[in-house]
């Protein structure tokens, strides 16, 4: 009998209970709550020695009285101990998804709690009199008292900074559909931002389980400077998922490490300056990561050092090529429509490489003060985002009465949440969306509802628009309007925007014929091989400043590397366009 490898559960067994109650799919009760029954399973959960409870019934999206009673009664019980609501987390239809993301929420609010409340005592002790904000997985932020509430939407939230940063950059370059690239030590992520706003998703799935939280649609693959190269039981050469990590990290840190990563091949190709990592601040080992490379990828395969190092480099640009033009036209959307924006330590050094295929129209690496900090930025610079939505099945086209009276909820609800910030905001909008399927489909479409008074003839082209958008994204011809359409959930963002933001400096004029530095060996090409290549140092360059590759560009957080057939100017604001 073969076994199945399933996921570890969320909770144990013996924490999981049923209390009785029943609501209808309607929203009306069926079965009264069980009061006694309620406090004798919290009573057992506490003397177990729970820290949080999650409460998830049946239908209560559609009426949640049942479980804000549960939670009254969890507080005369235990006073202060945290509890999630599935109808305040996540009221939307389908009682799994909503139960795993109410659990989760739970699992990560006490903690949140507990880390975000010393800080924020500590920050005001030391005389900060500013609001403590916290990112979430949605692009936007939440002010640390609120944070923990709804602590799932903050699941994400290191991807979307630098999708964030994008959307401010490109809105000073006048930029409105990006593919964001961020190749860090671990991981390559690509996100999208189409007519200037990033592109979200209403769930996602982590470890298995889906969570059911609206946030940016970030894809991310095991790529990273530290991704190892290894051969597998065929003799084929492989590279990532698994990472060397920060420690001991790559051979050529000399902290240990003995895997061969992409960052050894840099190396060895001579794209990175031993000399110069981190702005002169690391020296790494060249011939640790010949070493690496040699032992573990070279001599197994019959290859030599160098083209074992041109094969890792290749197969890493390969797999990032192949992530991005997944999720571009995926998205039903054309590569060649989008400006590529690379950052993080180990992009800039492939990004040229991975576009190439792309057919894009221009790469911009950021190179000015925001480089090495350029997800950061994005966190500094984004507004407050709430969300607020609600399940309310019904087939179209619905009566527009009750769409205005939903959003009309939602945006009353969002309103409240707002003034909680306790923030001065310079403007406050409400974006509208619905979630819609072909009759008896499990996956919907989210869809743009505009704004005021919903008429018939609204719904009618809400229809219409889901019907666009489907075939967008599944291709001309794939719709089936006979099967019929239902609208399943209605979605409220409240962005509160901030009057006060990071600003993008400008940049220093150039001599308009920068001089290189020095000159090395590089292999940046599997044709052109070897050659002589131009060195540049970033500090050496300004504003027009215009280099041909094949070259090399050396910045105190980064290299840009630019095979032959490229070419980069420095823009006004400092960073490297790059164009073919």
């Amino acid at each position: 009998m073969s076994a199945t490898n399933k996921p570890q559960p969320l909770i144990p067994r013996r924490r999981v209970r049923e209390v009785n109650e029943r609501t209808d799919y309607k929203g009306a009760e069926i079965v009264a709550l069980d009061e006694d029954g309620v406090r004798r399973e919290v009573r057992e959960l506490i003397a177990d020695g729970v820290e949080a409870i999650a409460v998830s019934l049946l239908w209560s999206f559609r009426d949640p009285t049942h479980e804000r009673r549960i939670r009254e009664i969890i507080a005369e019980e235990a006073p202060g101990l945290y509890v999630a609501l599935s109808s305040d987390v996540s009221p939307r239809i389908r009682e799994y998804p909503r139960s795993v993301t109410t659990i989760m929420n739970t699992q990560v609010g006490p903690r949140l709690r507990a880390y975000l409340a010393p800080l924020e005592a500590d920050l005001r002790e030391r005389g900060f009199t500013g609001a403590l904000l916290v990112m979430q997985g949605s692009g936007g932020c939440v002010t640390a008292e609120n944070a923990p509430a709804n602590a799932i939407s903050t699941i994400g939230s290191v991807l979307t900074g630098g999708i964030v940063g994008c959307q401010q950059l490109a809105s000073a370059l006048d930029h409105t559909n990006i593919i964001s690239t961020d190749m860090g030590g671990t991981t390559f992520l690509v996100g999208l931002v189409l007519d200037g706003e990033a592109v979200k998703t209403s769930s996602t799935v982590l470890n298995q389980y889906t969570i059911s939280s609206p946030m940016v649609d970030v894809h991310t693959i095991g790529a990273g400077g530290g991704a190892i190269a290894w051969v597998d039981a065929g003799g084929n050469l492989k590279v990532g998922p698994r990472s060397a990590g920060a420690s001991p990290g790559p051979a050529c840190y000399g902290s240990g490490g003995t895997e061969p990563t992409v960052t050894d091949a840099d190396l060895v190709l001579g794209i990175v300056n031993p000399d110069y990592f981190l702005g002169g601040r690391k020296t790494l080992s060249k011939e640790l990561a010949e070493s690496a490379i040699r032992e573990k990828i070279a001599d197994p395969l019959g290859l030599t050092v160098d083209e074992a190092a041109a094969a890792i480099y290749a197969i890493q640009n390969a797999q990032t090529t192949d992530l991005v033009r997944k999720v571009v036209v995926e998205s039903g959307q054309d590569p060649r429509d989008f400006v590529v924006y690379a950052y993080g330590g180990a992009g800039p050094m492939h990004c040229a490489s991975y576009s190439a295929d792309l057919g894009v129209k221009e790469v911009i690496v950021p190179l000015g003060p925001t480089a090495a900090v350029f997800s950061a930025f994005g966190l500094a610079a984004s507004d407050i985002i709430l969300t607020a939505e609600h399940s309310q099945p019904d087939n179209m086209p619905v009566d527009p009465n009750q769409v205005n009276a939903t959003f009309d909820r939602l945006e009353e609800h969002l309103q409240t949440q707002l003034a909680a910030q306790d923030l001065e905001f310079s403007d406050i909008r409400f974006e509208r969306e619905a979630d819609i399927r072909y009759t008896m489909q499990l996956a919907e479409v989210s869809v743009p509802v505009s704004s005021g008074t919903i008429s018939h003839e609204d719904v009618v082209l809400l229809s219409k628009s889901f019907e666009e958008r489907y075939e967008q994204r599944f291709g001309k011809g794939s719709g089936f309007p006979d099967a019929g359409i239902q609208i399943i959930t209605y979605r409220l963002r409240a962005v509160g925007c901030l009057p006060i933001r990071p600003q993008l400096p400008p940049f220093h004029d150039g001599s308009g014929a920068p001089v290189p530095r020095a000159r090395r060996q590089v292999f940046l090409d599997v044709v052109r091989r070897w050659e002589e290549t131009p060195i540049y140092h970033y500090l050496d360059l300004g504003v027009g400043d215009a280099i041909s590759g094949p070259a090399v560009v050396e910045a105190p957080t980064t290299t840009v590397a630019l095979p032959a057939g490229c070419n980069a100017v420095v823009d006004r604001l400092g960073n490297l366009s790059i164009t073919y």
